[in-house]
Order: C-alpha cells, then structure tokens, then sequence
C-alpha cells in the first residue's frame, strides 16, 4: 500500500540511490527513519520519502548535499517535491524528458534503476540487481527490471544520440551480476546447451541472462559470447554434441538464416536449435528452428531437452510443436 512504512531496501530501489547513501543522508543530515516500533528495524513513512526524493532530485541537480537536506526538512509533510524545487532553484527538467529514461509500465524498481542509471551510480545499480535477483530470480529480473530499463535506454540513445556512458555502464552492472548468480549454483552433469551469439552480434547481454538463468535451475551450458563465426559455431557443436543450440541475434543485419541451416546439416546436429532474438524473422528460418517467446520459454525448452535425454534415449516429443515466436 502506498501509506505503508519502508525499509531501507524498499526506499533505495524507489529512489534510485543505494542504501549506504541513505544511511549517509540519515546520518550526515538526519534524513532518516521517523516510525519506530520497539524491537524492530526503523520504518521509512510517506513525509520521510517524500523529504529523501526532495534531497535526491536536488543533489542530482548540483545542489550541495547539506543545503539540499536543509530544503528537504524545511519542506512542510504535505509539499510535494516539484513544488519545493522550483521554489529553490526553479523548474527542473520534466520528467520523461531528453533527462529521464523511458521504462513504460515496469513498477518502481524500473524507474529507480533508471535513476540510478542516469546518475552512473554503479553502487546503486548493482544493488538493485543484486537484490532483485535474489528476490525474484533471473527471468523476473530480466523481464521486469533490466529489460525496461535497457529498452528504455536504446530508445533514447536512437533519439537522440546520447547515453552511449549509461549503456556502457549499466550493461557492465548486468554482466556482472549474472556472472556472479551463475556462480552461485554449480550444474551438475554434462554441458548439453550451447549458447551463442550470431555472427558479428554484439550484444550479448540476453544470452548472458539465459546462461544465469540456466544455472539458477540446474541446467549445464558453454557459454561462446559475441560475435561467433558460424564456422567456429559448427566446429563447437561437432567438437561437443550439444543436445540444444541457441543462436541470439538482436538485429536483422546479424540474422543470417543460413547460420541456423548450416547447424542443422551438422554432422552432430543438435536436437533442438532455437533461434533467439528480436533480429529473426520468423519467415525465413528453415523448418526444424524454434523461435521462443522471450527468455521464460527459451529456457523451459532447454530445460525440457535436459529432461528428455537424462529419462530416456529417445526423441523430444512435443518440442517441434511449438509455434513461431518471437
């Protein structure tokens, strides 16, 4: 509900800002907690949060720190923040302006992402995955957090040609904490998925999150990355025998039909290839590719091919139904 208390964790993820800052502002200028109930943690109420957005628009717009906490408890419970900030140092950029980035419909944690991003706030933004991916796992995370606000991101770079240090950064962030969730689980038996980017692809984000999410449940993969031959890929599939393939391509210009025949004409061809990816166009894939619906589905069927081998010796019965996604 909107008039409940927060924690610290809840009031960081919506502001943004990480919870050492808070901690900093509760200190440093009394910016803290207010509700108190005797044996646990203090509550962050609605005129705290409204105060400690007024603190962050202020300090992200220069002002300095102590002068924006002294606005910020100056500011009667019921002024909202916009009122206070023009009110000292004029009307600031609107948001959803050139100075916000677009995340649609996603909830709080999109949007203070999204701030934290525009800010380079690399603390705050690792943070944030970190506890989202802990919370809700790595598709969750992936379909209601990252991708909004990385969609969110590319649109406004195609706009307007900025943010290529926000991209960069963020994209950093993500890597890295999907690394350390593969980490957290070690698979047991053979590496039967094979994950790989399509020749001259780049980004390789989204496979990275398939991989995390792989991992969360138990499946083994290799991991190629970016930017993989599809002489190399054919080499790699005869080299391992994988049982499922995953070729990602994010653009047209990456989604060659032709890296998928030549993994189907493998001498040990996969027994289920599926061509991942916004670049691919469902009319050109040759037949015996599936396409997934997102990141949900790519995974369940590589989960599925797991199963079927590890039960039985035979084929995968019901996997070549699915129809053309996307």
């Amino acid at each position: 509900m909107a008039d409940e208390p927060l924690s610290a964790g809840a009031v960081a993820r919506r502001l943004g800002v990480a919870v050492t800052t808070l901690r900093t502002w509760h200190q440093r200028y009394g910016l803290g907690p207010s509700e108190h109930v005797p044996g646990h943690h203090r509550r962050y109420t609605p005129a705290d949060l409204a105060r400690l957005e007024i603190m962050r628009r202020l300090t992200a717009d220069g002002v300095s720190p102590a002068d924006a906490a002294r606005w910020a408890r100056q500011a009667p419970d019921s002024t909202p923040a916009d009122v206070v900030i023009r009110s000292r140092i004029g009307t600031p950029g609107r948001d959803g302006g050139g100075g916000t980035i677009p995340v649609g419909r996603a909830g709080p944690a999109a949007r203070g992402l999204a701030r934290a991003a525009m800010r380079l706030d690399g603390a705050a933004i690792s943070e944030t995955i970190a506890h989202a991916l802990a919370a809700s796992g790595v598709v969750a995370t992936w379909d209601g957090l990252l991708r909004p606000v990385l969609v969110g991101i590319g649109d406004r770079h195609a706009a307007t040609g900025a943010l290529i240090e926000v991209e960069h950064l963020i994209s950093r962030c993500v890597s890295e904490a999907f690394a350390a969730a593969s980490r957290a689980t070690v698979p047991t038996g053979p590496a039967r998925i094979l994950l790989s980017c399509a020749d001259e692809e780049q980004h390789s984000l989204p496979l990275e999150a398939m991989a995390a999410a792989l991992a969360e449940t138990g499946v083994s993969y290799r991991m190629l990355g970016a930017r993989v031959p599809v002489a190399a890929l054919v080499e790699a599939v005869n080299r391992t025998g994988p049982a499922a393939v995953v070729l990602w391509s994010h653009t047209r210009t990456t989604a060659d039909p032709a890296q998928l025949s030549a993994l189907l004409a493998a001498p040990r061809r996969p027994l289920l290839v599926l061509a991942a990816g916004p670049g691919w166009r469902a009319d050109t894939l040759p037949a015996g590719v599936v396409r997934p619906v997102g990141l949900a589905e790519a995974v369940s069927l590589a989960v599925a091919v797991r199963d079927s081998l590890d039960q039985s010796k035979g084929g995968l019965t019901g996997l070549s139904a699915l129809g053309d996604v996307r």
